[in-house]
């Protein structure tokens, strides 16, 4: 019998998934970390992770800073300011009530009643304005939308009330001097109810909204700041990094540089060193917009305010006899806040003492040493000497004294029983009357926030430009330094090949 030889069987051959389980036991054993290759390619992924890594940290530390800038210098921070208008616009027009009163029949006293009556209006209208913008700043938050409802209807019964307090003094036809006992009630529960209720309100809505701003503030600023640490020490981590794989392929491969390479560490040199200034400039331009700007602003404008209710205290000691040291101890009050002075060891703190400590302390007054507290105190130790904001400041001083020096004046009337020249005294709008006095104090105090207002601007402004194109700049660069490094080692892989 014929035996037939069969040909032998060829051994087969691992397919495809066998070659991909054998290169997975070779991955997760690292042996291909014992290859040239495989640690190049070890070296690139962690550079690239590093430089993700830090792309990703300048990216929200820009963002912080734009968030900063965005809020400190569009949102919050002018919302705030316009807020702060709310306590100037209803002590204004308490203010300008008072004066209708006082003048009586006499419609050409002072500004004359047709004017006060035009100011009732425009700070009426200003009053409901800052009120909504109060309102879109609170958000949320319900105490606060609280605050700003009861601010609007107690406006209204506030309007309501002095309508018919204005009226019945125009029915009277009084002479200028206080008005008869009916218009006196109607205008005390007017009066009681703007300082017992809206400014209180105002005022604390102020706050709030200030406090929310700097809370803000505080927070984006120690993100940028946090930031810019976070990205030195990302930028020194791919500097070594790059360092290292550099000195690895020129010992590998006998070469002394690694054009990629060299070019990606520059190129990130060059960054870290752009981002850290940026971000140092980002944290100042903040730092000047809240400290020189805003804080000053939102400052001064309480003390206008704080001034003009004051001022009204005057026509409300004139207005209201019985009530006259009530006034004269809330004018005291107020000037106190807006200037504090101490009158020394053992004497007490009124009028007399306060005109007397006053006259010292402004003629005496020199830029950063300031021996007086309150509003302008705290401007006074702020300001640098030599500056816009000191001459200003100083101006300001001088015309603050003049208007103490005319309520001085008279109340020294009114104590000798000379009614009718307090009034023309503090009703006097040409030189040497109070009207013409406090109008001069208050272009030199409106002059100074101005001055405060254009560093502000000018601090934004300068975060805004500073910020351009820091957008996309990282992503760009991070990108180009990627191309950079796998275009360094490409060449060096493909000798492998």
């Amino acid at each position: 019998m014929t035996t037939t030889r069969q040909p032998p069987v060829p051994a087969a051959r691992p397919g495809p998934p066998a070659r991909r389980r054998g290169r997975l036991r070779t991955f997760a054993r690292g042996r291909w970390l014992k290859t040239i290759p495989g640690r190049i390619r070890a070296s690139v992924a962690l550079l690239l992770a590093l430089l993700a890594l830090m792309g990703i940290v300048l990216t929200v530390a820009v963002g912080n800073a734009r968030q900063g800038v965005q809020t400190m210098g569009h949102d919050a921070g002018p919302q705030v300011v316009a807020t702060g208008a709310l306590y100037f616009a209803l002590s204004d027009m308490d203010a300008q009530v008072a004066d209708v009163l006082l003048i009586g029949r006499d419609h050409g006293l002072g500004i004359g009643h047709d004017e006060s009556l035009r100011r009732y209006e425009q700070r009426r209208d200003a009053a409901a304005q800052a009120a909504v913008q109060a309102a879109q700043l609170a958000g949320q938050d319900a105490k606060r939308q609280q605050n700003v409802r009861d601010v609007l209807n107690g406006l209204g019964r506030y309007e309501q009330l002095a309508g018919e307090a204005m009226l019945l003094n125009d029915q009277s036809g009084h002479a200028a001097g206080p008005p008869p006992g009916n218009v006196l009630r109607v205008y005390r529960q007017a009066t009681d109810l703007m300082k017992l209720e809206l400014l209180p309100k105002a005022y604390n809505l102020t706050l709030d909204s200030g406090a929310t701003v700097r809370q803000s503030y505080e927070s984006k600023r120690a993100a940028v700041l946090s930031g810019r640490a976070w990205v030195v020490l990302t930028a020194v981590l791919v500097l070594a990094a790059l360092a290292v794989a550099q000195l690895y392929l020129a010992r590998g491969f006998r070469r002394t540089v690694n054009p990629g390479l060299a070019l990606a560490t520059l190129l990130t040199l060059v960054l870290a060193v752009a981002a850290f200034a940026q971000l140092s400039a980002q944290a100042e331009h903040l730092r000047v917009a809240k400290r020189d700007g805003f804080d000053s602003v939102l400052s001064l404008s309480r003390a206008r305010a704080i001034s003009h209710s004051a001022f009204a205290d005057e026509s409300r000691y004139l207005l209201d006899p019985d009530r006259a040291d009530t006034y004269e101890q809330t004018y005291l009050d107020k000037a106190l806040a807006v200037l504090y002075v101490d009158p020394g060891q053992g004497k007490p703190v009124n009028l007399e003492t306060y005109y007397a400590t006053l006259d010292r302390d402004v003629r005496g007054f020199t830029p950063g040493r300031a021996r007086f507290l309150g509003f302008f105190g705290d401007e006074a130790h702020q300001v640098r000497p030599a500056g816009a904001a000191s001459d200003a400041l100083g101006q300001t001083l001088r015309a603050y004294l003049a208007v103490q020096q005319n309520d001085r004046r008279m109340r020294e009337l009114a104590g000798r029983g000379d009614r009718a020249g307090a009034i023309r005294l503090r009703m006097g709008t040409g030189p040497g009357g109070a009207i013409r006095a406090f109008d001069d104090y208050d272009r030199a105090l409106v002059s100074l926030s101005e001055t405060h207002r254009r560093g502000f601007d000018a601090a934004i402004a300068a975060g805004d430009g500073g910020l351009r194109g820091w957008k996309w700049l990282p992503l760009g660069a991070a990108l180009v330094i990627a191309a950079l490094i796998l275009a360094g080692v490409r060449p060096r892989l493909a000798e492998f090949r």
